[in-house]
């Protein structure tokens, strides 16, 4: 997602949602400047491709997938879990892989840290920008209400070479809102950037606005559909819009591929992109899950019992 933000962020000045993890509250991790992504999944389990419901089984690790859109999800990865995001795009003069980490801190904050280890753009490659921050949720989804919760981003100038990155260091903050409506899934995210000047003092500041939509498909299929655009920033720095159709394929409650394609809309990007990726929930560090099952097995159920 760092990579998409990055991306569009120096579409002009190019051609063409780190690690400094901020612990503001305990944890997050997970998109643009990319995707979880924000951008943007479910797990086997849950049928919609951005967004696992935190009421599943506690016994189970489920995957909170950001990619593969821009936007990210307002829910978090479980309590405890650690999850990773990796994908890569590939379009003319451009192509990068992109990942993501997420930790669970708590039940409400994640713990992020984005970073592209591989960038080419325009003949020139190394590694680009990286990125560090939290997601903390402040309510869930019950009756009307959806999920909201905040995203922190700080954006730090790794890329070996000044056309692979931001060149200063830049700050993102943003609301995300998700709602189940049925088997109809959205994720709305509106937010600000303050773009550090490179050789210079002070930001410039653009606007970022999503909308992303997914449903399930068929068995363990879904798919995904987003419009999502950053304001201009200067005047070496225009307003971009894309449009992105994806499809993703749950092999396991833990692990979620993805793949699609974005054009765009308008703005100095690449006319069309192609990007696949997969996440994988790796596993339960505070062992909560594992404990819990265990004590599970060791009581035998009495019979004429039942439990929800």
């Amino acid at each position: 997602m760092l990579g998409r933000i990055s991306t569009m962020c120096k579409s002009s000045q190019v051609s063409r949602w780190i690690l400094l993890v901020s612990l503001c509250a305990a944890v997050a991790l997970r998109s643009p400047a990319a995707r979880a992504q924000d951008p943007a999944h479910p797990p086997a389990a849950a049928p919609d491709t951005q967004s696992v419901p935190q009421s599943v089984s506690s016994d189970e690790i489920n995957a909170v997938p950001n990619r593969p859109t821009f936007s990210t999800t307002a829910e978090s990865v479980q309590a405890g879990v650690l999850e990773v995001e990796y994908g890569f795009e590939l379009a003319d003069g451009h192509q990068n892989l992109n990942g993501l980490v997420k930790f669970g801190a708590t039940e409400k904050l994640e713990l992020r840290f984005l970073h592209n280890p591989l960038e080419r753009d325009d003949g020139v490659g190394g590694m680009g920008d990286s990125g560090a921050g939290f997601k903390y949720r402040v309510m869930e989804e019950k009756g009307w209400r959806p999920t909201i919760s905040g995203l922190y981003t700080l954006m730090i100038p790794t890329a070996t070479r000044d056309e692979l990155g931001l060149g200063a260091t830049g700050h993102s903050v943003g609301a995300l809102l998700s709602r189940d409506f049925g088997k109809h899934h959205l994720d709305w995210n509106e937010s600000a950037q303050w773009l550090g000047r490179p050789g210079g003092s002070g930001f410039d500041r653009n606007y970022f606005s999503a909308l992303a939509y997914s449903h399930p498909v068929r068995g363990k299929w879904s798919m995904t559909a987003e419009v999502a655009g950053f304001s201009r920033a200067n005047a070496g720095t225009p307003a971009t819009l894309t449009v992105l159709g994806a499809a993703a394929y749950s092999a396991s409650s833990r692990r979620v591929f993805d793949m699609g394609v974005y054009v765009a809309a308008y703005g100095n990007l690449p006319r069309t992109t192609f990007f696949a990726g997969v996440t994988y929930s790796i596993a339960d560090l505070y062992h909560h899950r594992g404990k819990h099952a265990s004590a599970t097995q060791a009581a035998p159920s009495v019979p004429g019992s039942s439990k929800n």
